[in-house]
């Protein structure tokens, strides 16, 4: 019985990198061939003046600092206000095709139910219309039922509109039930 010559160490070492090399040009060739699409989150914030910032600077209203938290967290995530100061549920409901784009994940839908009862407004038959229009876009809704309660009551002297404070902890309050929404499908 013959036996192979032997290999020389640096030769199997030579060769074994070769292989190595191929190896991982192979991988990163698969890697750079295969698209990558990670979705901007795009979320609009629809209601009346607490979410337009009355009295606050735009970066200071609640839709602005919750975009600022989801980015912080790592969240690759828009969030759009679509907020006028004295509206009411009926011209949401009214506006809401055109407000919220078809690209649009998640609504957050503020009640303006202070605006809806000096109009004698029926409040939850137009919350309710605008969620089903929403639901049936394939957008989740979340509706912040009681923006002075959301803010702890912090108001401006008005006793109507929400301070910077406010605007933080309704932003704050939202964060957890927007990140549940996003669930899996974010690149974080």
């Amino acid at each position: 019985m013959t036996t192979a010559p032997a290999i020389p160490p640096r030769v199997q070492t030579a060769a074994c990198m070769r292989v190595v090399t191929f190896a991982a040009s192979a991988l990163a060739a698969f890697f750079v061939s295969v698209p990558v699409h990670a979705q901007t989150i795009q979320i609009v914030a629809l209601g009346a003046s607490n979410t337009a910032g009355k009295g606050v600077s735009a970066s200071s209203a609640w839709p602005a600092q919750l975009h600022a938290m989801l980015r912080a967290k790592g969240y690759d995530a828009r969030v759009t206000n679509a907020g006028i100061n004295g509206d009411d549920t009926g011209r949401m409901l009214a506006r809401a095709a055109s407000a919220v784009p078809s690209s649009t994940q998640i609504v957050i839908l503020d009640k303006a139910a202070s605006n809806d009862r000096l109009r004698g407004i029926n409040t939850e038959a137009n919350i309710a219309a605008i969620s089903n229009q929403l639901r049936a876009r394939n957008i989740k809704t979340i509706v912040v039922a009681g923006m002075h309660g959301w803010a702890g009551g912090r108001l401006q002297p008005d006793g109507i509109h929400i301070t910077e404070a406010g605007h933080a902890a309704v932003a704050s309050r939202l964060l957890p039930q927007v990140t549940a929404a996003i669930g899996s499908r974010t690149s974080r």
